[in-house]
């Protein structure tokens, strides 16, 4: 689903590329392609989450972390031959107003991702709204530029979007520190 997206995929070329039989797949998921998107969905929602400390981790600095993980992946996006980079994003966007089941597992994954996101976010010194505010922008400017990177096979796109939110995090910081000076 992730390179030819939902619509496209049929449930023969899922069990071929699952090496599995027709009626196991039916076993296992017995309303067929909706069930295994939405398993699919909610599978690579929790490992997509889990990039955000492992990409930013080695940066004491977020304005310094965030471009690196924009650039890790523009990186990861040419090397892979300009693939569909976010499996939530790209069903979320193709099955929005077609599959309503659908929708509101992607919708569940990205509020799952924007609560853990926030909480990162706290746990590197923002307070709980510029938190939400940082991951509601990084997530918006990610998958944005996926699109337009793949569309122009360019990595511009993603390093863009990387600075522009690295100038976002400057005026969070600057915002805390003020609140933070003030006489209490």
């Amino acid at each position: 689903m992730r390179t030819h997206g939902y619509s496209a995929i049929t449930v023969k070329q899922i069990t071929a590329a699952a090496a599995a039989p027709m009626g196991s797949l039916y076993h296992h998921f017995p309303h067929g392609k909706v069930q295994i998107a939405a398993e699919a969905l909610r599978s690579s929602g929790a490992a997509y989450i889990q990039l955000l400390p492992l990409l930013m981790d080695p940066h004491d600095d977020l304005r310094a972390a965030v471009p690196a993980a924009f650039a890790d992946a523009a990186r990861t996006l040419e090397e892979s031959g300009w693939i569909n980079m976010c499996p939530v994003g790209t069903v979320a966007g193709e099955i929005a107003d077609s599959e309503p089941a659908l929708r509101e597992v992607a919708a569940e994954v990205v509020t799952d991702w924007i609560d853990k996101g926030t909480a990162y976010f706290v746990g590197r010194g923002l307070d709980e709204p510029q938190a939400r505010d940082l991951i509601l922008g990084v997530l918006s400017s990610l998958e944005g530029a996926f699109v337009l990177g793949r569309t122009l096979r360019s990595t511009e796109p993603l390093l863009a979007a990387g600075q522009a939110i690295s100038s976002r995090i400057d005026t969070l910081l600057a915002a805390r520190d003020r609140t933070a000076s003030r006489p209490g």
